[in-house]
């Protein structure tokens, strides 16, 4: 019998090689996928995915929940645009937190064995790194506070209504099929599109920040075991990059690969300074190794990256506020997507 996985943004990087991983290596299970293509493609999409073009707060969800009856849902849709999240506050909580509780209340009424979000490194905020899943989130931007709120409110379903949950925080995911084209978000992806428009690429601050990047194809089976093994459920579990590098260093990687790329450094952004999370759940649970290093990866994505077509680069239209919006977003000229 085949049972039916509902993947919500399926055109992004998580949704499309998770929906490509199953359908490879899963036969007893179908991909049911919802996205409103704001920042995903649909070039992206498996031929075998069952596709609804479709924004996950409309009332229409429970249609999709009712006709397919997943046993797992994969939430993935989000807009992961950190930086940008104070001067969007209305739309980040609208597209972030409001849709996550309605698909939540949709595997609540439609009985879904599980449920997996993935959260963001950006819930610890200010906290001591390494973060662990432990600690007490911090969150310094309304797009931290909107995916922790929406991880209280998935823990809340599960005690009040039953829901069985997962919580994975991804940090920094990259690889083949990312939205490179968003200037906002996806500093690796932004640093190629810049370098194939002859441009150097974007700094804030001294580059002295520290992440943690994560392959996208060492976080599939993870991800899977997470919806599926009984280990995974409630618990909250950070997921990739066993090692962590400054932006300086990624960047230096980056060039190295791309041959004659320059750097344009620009004032400091309201973010955390070190970001790297511990990693030994995630490998006691979900049996996660880190096979790829940042310049394997790098070198993956970038020969995807020079044969994609040529996409004009999002940048907001309106800002909600203006105030205190960093001096490099406010001298381009906004293009609407």
């Amino acid at each position: 019998m085949s049972h039916a996985i509902l993947i919500t943004g399926v055109a992004g990087l998580l949704g499309s090689r998770m929906a490509d991983w199953i359908i490879e290596n899963e036969p007893n299970y179908t991909v049911v996928g919802v996205d409103n293509l704001s920042g995903g493609y649909s070039e992206n999409l498996h031929p075998k995915v069952t596709f609804y073009e479709m924004d996950c707060a409309d009332d229409g969800i429970d249609q999709v929940f009712e006709a397919h009856q997943p046993r797992y849902v994969y939430h993935f849709a989000a807009y992961a645009a950190e930086g940008l999240s104070p001067f969007i506050r209305k739309y980040n909580y609208q597209n972030n937190l409001v849709a996550t509780a309605n698909i939540i209340n949709a595997c609540i009424r439609f009985g879904v064995e599980r449920l997996v979000f993935t959260s963001s490194m950006a819930v610890y905020g200010h906290g001591q790194p390494p973060f662990d899943e432990k600690d007490i989130p911090q969150p310094i931007d309304p797009y931290g506070i909107a995916k922790y709120a929406c991880e209280m409110d998935i823990q809340v379903a599960g005690e009040q209504h039953g829901l069985d949950w997962c919580i994975i925080r991804p940090h920094n995911v990259y690889g083949v099929k990312q939205n490179i084209w968003d200037t906002y978000r996806n500093v690796l992806g932004i640093w190629m599109t810049q370098h194939l428009h002859g441009e150097p690429m974007s700094i804030f601050g001294d580059g002295e920040q520290k992440r943690a990047f994560s392959f996208m194809d060492d976080c599939l089976l993870p991800l899977w075991k997470a919806a599926t093994l009984p280990e995974a459920a409630k618990e909250i579990i950070n997921l990739g990059g066993t090692r962590y590098h400054s932006i300086n260093e990624a960047n230096r990687i980056l060039k190295q690969i791309m041959g004659n790329a320059t750097v344009a450094y620009h004032e400091a952004r309201h973010e955390v300074k070190n970001a790297h999370p511990t990693y030994e759940k995630s490998v006691q649970l979900l049996g996660y190794e880190e096979k790829t290093s940042l310049e394997e990866g790098l070198k993956i994505m970038w020969e995807w990256a020079k044969n994609q077509p040529f996409r004009e680069r999002f940048r907001w239209e309106k800002y909600e506020l203006e105030k205190g919006l960093y001096g490099f977003w406010k001298s381009k000229t906004p293009v609407s997507k």
